[in-house]
């Protein structure tokens, strides 16, 4: 064989095993309108969930990019739609999902329109039937994530006179604490937390109480964002702080105060203090901090659980309007509710799918009515403080499980966000016999917060105490990446991100 041709022929195979391979990446539209479908259910070989993010992408795993894997595509409001890899190809990896909402009465006999009103009382009434977790043990494989922003218009730092500090150091404090502001401002930071586990949970009866019990096994854990910067306030006070004691003396202590208002927390650079009151000390267990963002996130989303879903336990402060009913994935009826603040209490706008046969809500979308603030403290005149909770909003998807009543979180997305103002000069006290002050400085901030959070139940099996018993659950660590790579979630199936985090880049 020539030189070219053995050249030639390794080239072609290449690109085959390439080919092979490769992950599959799809999207979702509406065949009507062209536009792209966030959050359809993707299942996959019917056993495990992927799901279309928020610009209707998904990837298979490679090893469910084989031609012959069988996906079963669903969203509430459409025709599912069943096809395999190799049709997925040929229709130039976009699936076109027909619209499926029809008037009741094309559908039923009765042609009076079903009362809104009547099916959130039904709603209500089944609400702890519905959402009760069962005593059957399960283990699920969970991908979570986890999108952190801090944005800051201004920020004001500097020191207006020191007894510790010479005029030089007082010049070069200051020269650092505008550089660090220049940097948050040019370059608000914001951080990407990815984990994949499998979660195991029971939940057992002792002496007349319920225990419930969860174990978590992390299979992969990943965080982007640039080295050294994070979006935790608690984190940019600390950096804040750190500039400025590097220039005082490092055998003294210190306290903060701002007005009439004094910390209690004493600072200071000496080793020995630091090591004795933890100041240094870094989050050990991974796991542990994993697992409680885990088991809140899910309390925090039961929509028997937390007040935010008023627009389903107390439905008499919401005015509700009737859109027609549609298919679920199971081929049952489910009624398509829209709702709006009827008291002065209610706060969201934001569309129900509710099951006709055992009036469970199977997908929430709610979003803040314009102008609603879920908190607000606004002091600004007279203390410089101005704080609200501003963005509220999110898709929850429930499914029913496998020969049970109740229903569990299929996928969630949630955002929350905050606005803060603070400008108020501060002081940073020795502590001494005599406390003295070391330096007088104005501090003003402006800026906006927003976390991000997604999560998706891949998959779901029943399983037992005793097998839950024999779990090992052991501490994991993040894997630092400068730059998403598919690659890193080839062998599973994950929630394709959003092209934000794509093009993100870490800088050193």
């Amino acid at each position: 064989m020539k030189p070219s041709l053995l050249l030639y022929t390794f080239f072609i195979l290449f690109l085959f095993q390439a080919g092979i391979a490769q992950n599959i990446r799809g999207k979702i539209i509406d065949s009507k309108t062209g536009e792209s479908i966030p959050y359809a259910n993707i299942r996959v070989n019917e056993s495990e969930n992927l799901v279309s993010n928020g610009e209707g992408y998904f990837t298979l795993s490679e090893s469910n990019s084989q031609d012959e894997t069988l996906l079963n595509v669903s969203y509430l409001g459409f025709v599912n739609q069943l096809l395999t890899v190799a049709e997925l190809k040929k229709l130039d990896f976009t699936i076109k999902l027909l619209a499926g909402i029809y008037e009741l009465d094309d559908v039923a006999v009765s042609n009076l329109k079903p009362n809104p009103y009547e099916i959130m009382a039904n709603v209500k009434a089944n609400l702890i039937r519905n959402y009760t977790t069962g005593e059957k043990g399960s283990k699920e494989m969970f991908f979570f994530r986890k999108s952190n922003y801090f944005n800051p218009s201004i920020i004001d730092v500097e020191i207006n006179k020191s007894t510790g500090f010479s005029k030089q150091a007082l010049l070069k404090v200051n020269n650092d604490l505008q550089s660090f502001s220049n940097k948050l401002i040019s370059k608000p930071p914001v951080s990407f937390t990815d984990v994949l586990c499998n979660y195991y949970s029971v939940k057992t009866k002792k002496a007349d109480k319920f225990v419930f019990t969860s174990k978590l096994a992390v299979l992969k854990a990943t965080i982007l964002k640039n080295e050294g910067e994070s979006t935790s306030l608690d984190d940019l006070e600390k950096t804040a702080k750190n500039l400025m004691l590097q220039h005082l003396d490092t055998t003294k202590y210190y306290r903060f105060k701002s007005g009439l208002v004094g910390s209690r927390d004493t600072i200071s650079l000496r080793k020995d203090f630091n090591e004795k009151s933890g100041k240094n000390k870094e989050v050990k267990n991974q796991l542990t901090a994993a697992k409680i963002n885990l088991n809140s996130f899910m309390y925090e989303n039961n929509f028997l659980n937390n007040k935010r879903f008023d627009f389903i336990q107390k439905p008499e402060l919401y005015d509700y309007a009737y859109e027609g009913t549609t298919y679920t994935s199971q081929n049952e009826f489910a009624y398509v509710l829209t709702f709006k603040p009827r008291k002065r209490k209610a706060m969201y706008v934001g569309k129900l799918y509710i099951s006709e046969t055992d009036y469970a809500v199977l997908r929430a979308d709610y979003v803040l009515d314009d102008g609603e603030k879920l908190s607000n403290f606004n002091m600004k005149l007279l203390l410089g403080i101005k704080v609200s909770e501003n963005v509220s909003k999110g898709t929850i998807i429930y499914k029913k499980r496998a020969g049970d009543d109740n229903y569990y979180m299929q996928y969630a997305t949630t955002e929350s966000g905050n606005y803060f103002y603070l400008n108020r000069p501060l002081k940073l006290i020795e502590l001494t016999s005599g406390e003295k002050d070391v330096l007088d400085l104005d501090f003003k901030i402006e800026a906006n917060t927003l976390n991000k959070t997604e999560f998706l139940n891949i998959s779901r099996s029943e399983t037992t105490v005793a097998a839950i018993a024999k779990v090992k659950e052991e501490d994991f660590k993040y894997i630092n990446i400068k730059s998403y790579d598919p690659k890193i979630w080839k062998d599973y199936n994950a929630i394709e991100p959003l092209q934000e985090m794509k093009q993100f880049k870490a800088v050193n």
